[in-house]
């Protein structure tokens, strides 16, 4: 299996995609980290480093997205889905526009670098946008695919990618559809739904469990908005016991869009693995363990939710 950051495969699929002369990539200053300057080599004519100005960035790609172009905008999550919320919410997502947000560098992965890059509320805030569709891919294929997607879709898309390289989960045979959940694994005692990064972890833990004679479901939520209810009602009712797993806060994000369909067509025990709390610096695998983000801990929460039913 291969390991690859989900940010570099954004910079990949922009150039993979890029020969659609509609496309423009505009960037805050960061090209080289969210791996849009693959584009900016290959379609210079089509690249705008908009300077340290992200939420000037937010109105121009709005601006270009009036004239029919597609566009790209680029930063770290914390501040395209943070610092420039406003400008995303007044002038991308009320006319609904046609510009879609790469935003990288998402939860306590990117590890060293802090509380004060470490976005863990970005969900929550993009969920809050009518007419906004989130995509979270959890590996390469996934996020290519995702960008893809995108393209195809006419109105606002926030995508999160990350800075961590994660495993492959999927071949080459895999079809992304949007507002789609994906069952990765079977099994009827309890229903595990993940989202990104932690979607690895989560069939870790359906091994650990399985070792223990526990079937657990496994569930990749890569549409979180619109979020697939057909499969979350599906889980509830034939699991009578979620868990759901994220690289996000536990207000706003994956858990709280699952608990919302759970409450209003299928009540059963929900449990939400996440953070209540600001990110830190550290190593990224420390602070998975710090923060409960392991497979370890959701399969835990499993045999909890299971002797809640």
């Amino acid at each position: 299996m291969g390991k690859k950051a989900t940010r570099q495969s954004y910079g990949e699929a922009l150039v993979k995609y890029g020969n659609d002369e509609n496309i423009i990539v505009l960037d805050a200053d960061l090209s080289k980290s969210t791996k849009t300057d693959s584009f900016k080599k290959v379609y210079p004519e089509r690249f705008i480093n908009c300077g340290i100005a992200e939420a000037d960035m937010m109105c121009v790609a709005a601006g270009l997205a009036t004239c029919g172009k597609t566009v790209f905008a680029s930063s770290f999550a914390m501040f395209a889905a943070g610092r420039a919320y406003e400008q995303i919410r007044n002038s991308i997502g009320y006319p609904q526009l046609n510009v879609k947000i790469g935003a990288t560098h998402a939860g306590i992965s990117v590890g060293e670098d802090g509380a004060s890059h470490q976005c863990l509320e970005d969900i929550a805030l993009m969920r809050t946008i009518p007419g906004m569709v989130i995509l979270n891919p959890a590996d390469d294929r996934e996020a290519q695919a995702s960008v893809k997607a995108a393209i195809d879709h006419d109105g606002p898309v926030y995508m999160r990618f990350g800075r961590l390289a994660v495993e492959d989960l999927y071949d080459d045979d895999y079809k992304f559809e949007l507002g789609k959940g994906v069952e990765l694994r079977k099994g009827d005692d309890a229903a595990i739904i993940a989202t990104g990064l932690m979607v690895g972890e989560a069939i870790k833990a359906a091994e650990r469990l399985q070792a223990e004679g526990i079937n657990a479901r496994v569930i990749n939520i890569h549409t979180i908005k619109p979020i697939d209810k057909d499969i979350i009602i599906k889980a509830a009712k034939e699991t009578g016991a979620i868990v759901t797993a994220e690289e996000h806060y536990i207000m706003g994000g994956l858990g709280s869009a699952v608990a919302e369909v759970v409450c209003e067509s299928a009540p059963c025990t929900v449990k939400i693995i996440g953070t209540d709390r600001y990110g830190k610096s550290g190593k990224p695998a420390e602070l998975f363990v710090e923060y409960g983000l392991t497979a370890e801990n959701i399969a835990n929460k499993v045999k909890e939710a299971m002797a809640q039913k």
